[in-house]
Order: structure tokens, then sequence, then C-alpha cells
């Protein structure tokens, strides 16, 4: 196989500043290097592989646009771009740091009080933490707002019971930002690992996401101390601020996903001989099905860039968030099926990304808001009209 470049068929890489592309270009080294080797077999066994954590650490991917607090800083753009390149490796990996930063790290910063801030973000940005995020429910998913995990305040802090389910890092997290309802209003906890009456379990059984460790978390009369809760927000918009930052993440990470089974498509397609010594590429239905990659890889591209220029303007919104994530992990996950078929029998093999790749964008399509929850989103945002009910 020939070495990894991302499509940049409209010259897009020169909308990108030099610094942006140092960054990617380092993070591509790394995952080419020292993450896909180890995926084939963190695939087959379901296990994720631990030993990368302090390497992320290392390159800075822990939290990467926080300011201080030991976060590497970076510009939103670079932030899409290092995000590409973990999912290009796997979904599961960009998962991880995307948690770690988006969903825990975040919140924290945003919510928190400056106690907790010098508590807990140094130690997430040098990877001696791992969090999780504990929004879901068995029974509350597209709509967070009917969780029945509930908080009640008690001597010295809030006792809260519940259950959250598809928590990516549930098992492996020494911190779990929890969401519940303390007297019918939404409220963030920080629940250390080892509170009494705070488990967790794992989910066996994915035919997705095999690499990323997905968790319940169980709360019986689990008590945290006052000073675990985020102060500064109250209501949906808490978890839905870090639903939003972790979306942004996700446009732009799915797009590696898809690069990595175009580049794997459109290089077999010249490998393989087909008839009478063409190649599979010589043929109007295989070349066809590259340029709809392209096509479509290219659209998603520009889309992810103009997002982020906006978000670091301060103008992003989370209708452009929704958008950005519906379009991205369709087109991604389209770019992956037509790859499978492109390799024939060998696309449902591991030699190849392909089917992994495949299977992980079936999660990544659906969790953080669906494709049909963004479509209402987006179709409130333009006719004034919500037809969530």
């Amino acid at each position: 196989m020939q070495n990894y470049e991302s499509l940049n068929y409209m010259e897009e890489d020169g909308l990108f500043t030099s610094e942006e592309l140092m960054i990617r270009d380092s993070v591509r080294d790394f995952v080419s290097e020292e993450i896909i080797p180890t995926l084939q077999e963190a695939n087959r066994d379901e296990k994720f592989p631990m030993h990368l954590i302090p390497r992320f650490a290392e390159m800075g991917l822990l939290g990467s646009t926080i300011q201080g607090y030991g976060a590497a800083g970076l510009g939103h753009v670079a932030y899409g771009l290092v995000m590409a390149e973990l999912e290009r490796g796997d979904s599961g990996i960009r998962s991880f740091c995307s948690v770690q930063g988006a969903l825990v790290m975040y919140p924290i910063y945003a919510y928190g009080s400056e106690e907790q801030k010098n508590k807990y973000l140094p130690k997430l940005a040098a990877g001696e933490m791992v969090g999780c995020f504990g929004l879901t429910e068995p029974d509350a998913g597209s709509n967070p707002g009917s969780m029945r995990t509930k908080a009640e305040k008690v001597a010295g802090g809030y006792k809260l019971n519940g259950n959250k389910m598809w928590i990516t890092n549930g098992c492996i997290s020494d911190v779990a930002i929890v969401w519940a309802k303390l007297d019918g209003v939404v409220r963030g906890f920080i629940v250390d690992k080892g509170t009494p009456g705070f488990t967790t379990s794992t989910m066996k059984g994915k035919f997705s996401l095999r690499v990323s460790v997905t968790s319940e978390l169980h709360l019986q009369n689990c008590v945290v101390p006052a000073e675990n809760l985020l102060p500064k927000v109250e209501g949906l918009k808490g978890p839905l601020g870090c639903l939003t930052q972790a979306r942004y993440g996700i446009g732009w990470g799915v797009l590696g996903a898809a690069n990595a089974c175009y580049h794997t498509a459109l290089t077999y397609s010249k490998e393989r001989v087909i008839f009478e010594g063409k190649s599979l590429s010589d043929y109007q239905l295989a070349q066809a099905k590259l340029v709809k990659m392209v096509q479509e890889i290219t659209k998603g591209k520009l889309l992810a860039l103009q997002a982020g220029r906006t978000k670091e303007a301060g103008k992003l919104m989370p209708h452009h968030v929704s958008l950005l994530k519906m379009n991205n992990c369709r087109i991604a996950l389209d770019t992956a099926r037509e790859a499978r078929d492109m390799l024939g029998g060998n696309g449902i093999i591991d030699e190849y990304p392909v089917i992994r790749h495949m299977m992980n964008l079936e999660t990544v399509n659906t969790y953080e808001g669906t494709e049909d929850i963004h479509r209402l989103v987006i179709g409130q945002h333009i006719t004034g009209k919500a037809a969530f009910r």
C-alpha cells in the first residue's frame, strides 16, 4: 500500500496555516507509526490500547483547545485536523480523545469552579486521569431531558441514584461527569472513582467501536461532596453545550475515516487485476465510485473548515454543528460502504481497514445525536417550528 495522503483535490490545504499543517502532519506520523499497527489486534480482542494514553498527552491531544492547565491551547481548525488524523486510525481512538477533551475537560473548564479546574484539568491533560461523560440512560437517549437519574441534597453533599448507558471510557475512568436532576433541574456532578455507591460495568458484544471501552455507570445512594457540583450551569444547556463541542470534533474526525477508506479503495483498484490484464480502476463503475468519494469528502472538508473558522470567530451555533455532524457522518459512512463493495471479498477481512471503519461509522452516525435528530434541529432553525414531538 502507498503512503497515506489525505485528499487535497481542490487545493484546500492552501486554506490552512503552516502551523495547522505542521500539527496535522505530526499527528499523521504518530497515527501511522504508533496507532495503526496496534489496531488489528485491539479490534479483534475488543481492547483499548491503554499504553497510548501517555503518548496522547505528550502529543497534546487531550483537551487540545483548552487554554492553560497544561493543555495545548490549539485553535479550533488545528483541533479538527487532529481529530481527522486520529479517526483515520480508528473512531475509538478519536472517541477517547474527544470524550476526554470535549465532554470531561470542557465542562470542568466552562462550568467548574477554579478549585475544580486546578484539581482535575492538569491531570486530565497529562493523561494521569481518564474521564467519562454520563448523560445517556437506558430510557433516555435522543431526549436527555427524560433522564431518571436523580440528585438529592443531603448533609455535606448530594446523593445520586440512577444508571447511565453507552458511556465511552466508563470502566477505565478515574472521574465521571454525571448529569442528574436536582429538584427537577438538570445539574452536573463530578464523581470520582471509588466513591461508595459508584460502580461501572463493561458492555460486551459490540460489532462496532470495538477498540473503544463502552460502559454502564451505576449510582446507588452515591454521595458526592458539595464541592463536586458544577456551579456555573443549570438545565440541559450544560450537557448540550458539551455535546456541541464533541459534535464539532466528530464532524472533522469522520473525514479521516472516509479518507482512509478512499485511499484504500483507490490503491486496491489500481492493483487488483480483473480481466485481460486490466485493473479494477480501468472500469467506469469503479471510477464512478471513486469520483463520488472525492466529491463528498472534498465538500465535507470545506464544510468542516468553514465551521472551524466560524468557531474561531465565536459565531458557530449549535444548528451549524448539526449540519456538520449530520452531513459528514453520512458521507463518511457512504464512502466506507462503497469502498467495502469495491474490495469485494477482501472488503470484509481486517487485513484492510475498510470493514472496521464501516462498522465504526454506523455508531458514529448514531451517537451524540442521530442523523434524524440533527435534521430536526436544522428544520426547527429554518422554520421556527419544533417537530421533535
